[in-house]
């Protein structure tokens, strides 16, 4: 691989995601539905604790500014993103 340009290189070693062997398959469904609810549960509580532990508007405009810039990371790192 060492006479290959990057571009050959990058397509050498890219996954074809069309191709259905390279999908996840899960054989026993109970642990992810398991670890689901409970994340569900554990983001709800924190959820809670910091709805409470809020003590002025200063407070939430930076948790705000902290969801916001974690949303734009997510669009950001998103491979499906266009562009």
């Amino acid at each position: 691989m060492s006479n290959m340009t990057v571009t050959q290189r990058s397509q050498f070693e890219r996954v074809d995601l069309s191709v259905p062997s390279t999908g996840t398959r899960v054989r026993d469904r109970r642990p992810v539905i398991a670890y689901t609810v409970l994340a569900t549960v554990l983001l709800g509580a924190l959820g809670y604790a910091t709805a409470v532990t809020i003590d002025g508007w200063a407070q939430a405009v930076v948790l705000g500014v902290i969801m916001l810039t974690a949303v734009g990371a997510m669009i950001a790192v998103n491979p499906l993103r266009r562009g």
